[in-house]
Order: structure tokens, then sequence, then C-alpha cells
């Protein structure tokens, strides 16, 4: 029986479905690789969609993302990532107490930003300008929180499309044996992209010593902060000193991050300020007798503080300690009116002090 198709035409044929496959070959890599990028994408919003805190933001547990469960240094208190700010982020600047200078220097930069998207568009030349910050001063002067207002002012002025926080440090960076350091710095870029990562006590990064990763981390750092230049801001973190060292001993840090603000430590009045927001936020009241004490005992504690003092989180756990110096009284009372379980005492102060 004579053959429907030639020998040309069987091989044109063999060809025909061979190409037919490796094109199909090819769109399923390409769509593979589109479903990457959208995960990548809205990998924030699945770590937001996490664990909340209870600070308002949420908790990212990282050995969830691939990293080995084995590494007894990972725990989900190690990365934070706080939804970006649903109000105005310059009433929420205003409305901190104190740190005058950190706000006019977060005013001056977003209005150079703003000067230089105009320029932008009407097609001017602009010098290059780095977006990463480097935040200085002591503990509990507010660096985390001016972070997070500082994404959302990036995110309205266009630098970056969502303009959450991600929070983490030495340990959610550092893996402790080999293989583990650059998966982990990769892990909080990634879920940083269109936003803010805020490195705190970064200068510890460094401070390992030879047999440590941190410089592996640094570099590792340093390459994601190039790739994803138009995706990813870094602000670190840490007392001056510390962080001049860090900074200055590296080059490719140095040509990165080279905008400095200083957060001063809190005076004795705008540390009793913040203890009475702390009253007004949970409905607490302090007697004439325990305001005065207080305002003194202040006084000593900022002139007799050393390098360590936590500013904002001392009072913050001064305001915990005296509620529980007053739910200790109040423990026998029966019936207790508002006016008492709204009250805090001199006694109550003293007890939170330590004073006898």
């Amino acid at each position: 029986m004579a053959s429907f198709f030639t020998s040309k035409q069987i091989t044109a044929i063999i060809v025909s479905i061979a190409v037919i496959f490796v094109v199909l070959g090819v769109l399923t890599v390409i769509i593979e690789m589109t479903d990457d990028d959208d995960k990548s994408e809205n990998n924030t919003e699945a770590i937001v969609d996490s664990v909340k805190d209870q600070d308002g933001g949420y908790k990212f547990d990282i050995k969830s993302e691939g990293v080995d469960d084995e590494d007894p240094e990972v725990n989900e208190d190690e990365v934070k990532v706080k939804k970006p700010l649903e109000r105005d982020p310059y009433e929420e600047l205003d409305e901190l107490i104190g740190l005058q200078s950190v706000k006019d220097e977060v005013r001056s930069l977003a209005n150079y930003v703003k000067v230089q998207k105009q320029r932008e568009k009407q097609g001017l030349k602009n010098p290059k300008l780095s977006y990463h910050l480097v935040f200085t001063g002591s503990p509990g002067t507010g660096k985390t929180t001016v972070a997070r207002i500082v994404a959302r002012i990036y995110k309205d002025l266009g630098i970056l499309k969502k303009g959450h926080l991600v929070e983490t440090d030495r340990s959610g960076l550092i893996g402790q044996y080999v293989g583990q350091t650059a998966p982990r710095v990769n892990q909080m870029c990634d879920s940083a992209l269109n936003g803010v990562l805020f490195i705190d006590e970064a200068y510890a990064i460094t401070q390992g010593g030879s047999q440590d990763y941190g410089d592996e981390a640094v570099a590792t750092l340093l390459k994601r902060m190039e790739d994803d230049r138009d995706r990813l801001v870094v602000i670190v973190a840490g007392y001056t000193n510390e962080m001049k060292d860090f900074i200055n001993a590296n080059p490719g840090l140095q040509s990165r991050f080279n905008r400095y603000i200083n957060f001063p430590d809190y005076s004795p009045e705008e540390l009793y300020d913040i203890f009475l927001m702390y009253l007004r936020k949970n409905e607490y009241n302090v007697s004439s007798e325990g305001a005065n004490y207080l305002k003194r005992q202040l006084d000593y504690v900022v002139e007799h503080k050393d390098r360590n003092f936590g500013n904002a989180r001392y009072v913050r756990n001064l305001f915990e300690k005296a509620i529980q110096c007053q739910a200790n009284r109040l423990s026998q009372t029966k019936n207790a009116t508002t006016e008492e379980l709204t009250l805090l005492k001199l006694e109550d102060l003293k007890g939170a002090f330590g004073s006898k």
C-alpha cells in the first residue's frame, strides 16, 4: 500500500512537533518565573496576614520561609513586619514628644525628595540620591517609630510602593553555621521589598569576630541594595560612635549611607510628658504628690544616667511598675471606686522607683 506521506513530509512533521514542544517548554518557564515574581511582590501581604503583635505590628516567623529549622538562633521574635501607617505621617511625626531636630531632618528630607521629583518630571538632571538612612542615638529615643513614619512618607512620595517596615537585628541576619547567613539576609530583603528594612543595632553585625559571618551578611545586604535599589530602602540604627565606625569601615556602606539623623536623649521634662501620655492612653491619673515626686526622681535619673539608659523604654517600664504597685495596694479593697482604680498615689510611684 502506498504511503500517505513522503519521507520529507514525515521529517517536516517531526521537526514541527519538536518545535512545538520546545515553545511549550519555554512558555512554561516564563509562566513559572512570572509566578515567582508575583509571589515575591506579594510576599509582604502574606507576612502581614500572619501573627499580629501587641504593638500593632506583625511577627514574622523566618523558619516558615525556608531557613534551616535546626538553627537554634532562629525564632519569630527576631523579625517584625509592621504594616504601613494609616494616618497622615506628618501628623504622626508632629505628635511625637520632643525630637524637634529629628522632625526637622525628616521634613527636610521629604522636601528635598519632593523637589527632585518635580525636576525629574520636567526632564531636568538630578544628583544621584540615596534614600538609605543612618539613625544614631541611645535606646528608647523613637528610632523605630520614626523609621515607620519615613516608610510611609516614602510611599506617599512614590519612592516605595507599599511603605511597610520590616524590623530586625543581628540575630535575624547572622546564621550559626556555614551557608545560613546569605539566605537569611535575602529573606529579610525579600520581605522588605517595596518597603523599608530597619536593622537595629546594626553595628553588631560585624562584631562577632573572625569566625563570624558578619562580613558575609554585609556583602549580601550591599548586593541586594544594589540589585533592588528601586524597591528597597534600608535604615540602620544604633549608638552614635559604633554606627559611625560600622559605616566608615566599609566603602560599600559609606557610598550608600550618607545621611545621618541623630536622636537625642529625652530631657526630664520630656520623660515626664511621656509618662503622662501613658496615663492618658490607659485611663489613669496621678496625685499631685505623686506627680511632684515623679518629676524629682526623673531629674535625678537623667542626671545620673549611663549610656544604656532606656529613655522612653525606661518610662514605659516605670509606668508598668507603678500600676502593678497600685494593683497590689488595691488587691484587698472590695468594690473599689472608679477614682481609686484610676489614681496612682505617691506610694505607687515610690514603689515603682524602688524607694522605701
